[in-house]
Formats: C-alpha cells, sequence, structure tokens
C-alpha cells in the first residue's frame, strides 16, 4: 500500500488477448488501483525497449511506485498478481496475519490454483489441437472427469466464490480467464466440443460457480469473445500447419 496515502504509479504492459496477462487486469480491477496501459502486440517479434522491461518478451509485466518503491519491474502473472494483491492487502487476499485464519484462507487458494494448473488446465488446449472429432471427444471426457475428481470437491463451500465468499478472490481471478475461455470455446463447438459445456453443468458445485465467475464485471471488462475466437481459430491453424 502507497505509504503517503496517494495511489500508487502503476504501468501495465499487456495484451487483451493473453489469458495470463488477464490474471493481472482482473487483480487491478478488483483492487480498485489505477493504471495506465501499454498494448503489446504478441504477433510480431518483441521490440527492443520491451525486451529492456521483460528480457523474456513476455506479457503481463508491471512498472510499480509509490511512496517507497521507485519504478519496480515485476514479470510474471502470478507473481505479478500476488505482488499487488500483498501490497494493497484487501478481503480478495488477506494479509497472512490479517485474522487468525488468513493464513489458511491463503494455503486454501493456493492449492487450489495449483489443483487447477496441475491437474486440469492443459486438456482445453490439447484438446483443442487433435485433429478428429473422435479425438477430441475422448480427451474432453477426460477433462469433465477430471474437474469431477479434483476441482468439484474444493468448491463444496463457495458461495458462489471460493471460501464462500461473497465477492471475488484471488482463486478466480488466477483461474478465471482460463475458466472463461474454455466455457466460451465450448459454447461456439468448432474450437472445443460442446460436451464440455454439458458435463460441466453437471457438476453442481463446479457450475454454479464458475457461472459466477465468468460473469462477473472483473473478469469480462476487457474481455473481446468475437476477436479472442478469430484470433484462437488462426493460431489452431498456424499450429496445425507447423506440426506438418
Amino acid at each position: 500500500m502507497a505509504t503517503n496515502g496517494t495511489s500508487p504509479k502503476i504501468t501495465l504492459y499487456t495484451n487483451h488477448g493473453c489469458p495470463w496477462a488477464h490474471r493481472a487486469h482482473i487483480t487491478l480491477k478488483e483492487l480498485g488501483l489505477p493504471y495506465e496501459e501499454v498494448i503489446i502486440d504478441l504477433e510480431k517479434p518483441r521490440e527492443p525497449w520491451y525486451l529492456e522491461v521483460n528480457p523474456r518478451g513476455l506479457v503481463p509485466s508491471i512498472k510499480y511506485s509509490n511512496g517507497i518503491i521507485k519504478d519496480e519491474i515485476i514479470t510474471e502473472s502470478a507473481i505479478v498478481s500476488q505482488f499487488l494483491a500483498d501490497t494493497h492487502p484487501s478481503p480478495f487476499l488477506p494479509a497472512s496475519n490479517d485474522s487468525p485464519t488468513a493464513a489458511l484462507t491463503r494455503a486454501r487458494i493456493n492449492f487450489f490454483v495449483d489443483t487447477w494448473f496441475t491437474k486440469a488446465n492443459s486438456y482445453w488446449f490439447n484438446i483443442m489441437r487433435k485433429d478428429t472429432e473422435e479425438e477430441k471427444e475422448a480427451l474432453a471426457k477426460d477433462f469433465i472427469a477430471v474437474v469431477e475428481k479434483e476441482i468439484e470437491p474444493l468448491l463444496k463451500d463457495a458461495d458462489p466464490f471460493f471460501g464462500g465468499s461473497k465477492t471475488l478472490t484471488f482463486a478466480e481471478a488466477l483461474v478465471a480467464p482460463f475458466i472463461l475461455r474454455t466455457y466460451t470455446y465450448s459454447k461456439h463447438g468448432d474450437l472445443l466440443p460442446k460436451s464440455i459445456h454439458t458435463g460441466f453443468d453437471k457438476l453442481p458445485n463446479f457450475s454454479k460457480w464458475a457461472a459466477a465467475t465468468i460473469s462477473h464485471d472483473s473478469v469480462t471488462y476487457i474481455w473481446d469473445e468475437e476477436n479472442i475466437i478469430s484470433r484462437t481459430q488462426a493460431r489452431l491453424a498456424k499450429l496445425k500447419i507447423q506440426a506438418k
């Protein structure tokens, strides 16, 4: 939190089509932090000036200043989001010493996010890369089964957000961009099988939580569905050509 009572100065280097950068947007929106935005074109080689900001050339990155920190560059989506949430503690992600149960809340959030990314997240992109409908449907069935086994029990107390929260939490900030894309691509049917959407709808905890999450303003305010679908289709076509 800025120590001089003023808002921090934040520059966000981003691309609205990138799900990883989307995490930082959700976090900034939920924390109510003003920021300046610099769009990085991910379809072109990175400009030398941006490689000075982030030598990896990835988004998001932020430049952050407050009363103590001066123009510090922070990179990688989870680290950017964690830094912002820790620097500006709130119910979104309580500080570890905020209450007797705050550290436990953080641990549960970390476990949920880790479970999604180690057990489930890779499925949706792998499904899109399959050539036949039979292959896609088989992997979609596995995807639904993994979400039912690993994720559904972790959302038993969602109300509607993680851990019984009435407001969006850090768990949603890190996972929502990928849930939103999974539902959107499945709805359209040509990128992901529609069976994923219908399968998820049969999971009471997950479906209720996902519906609340992907319709939240902090998640949707930079979302351009038509543009992201067309870009994803083009990217997949390019990847398949390169693989042949």
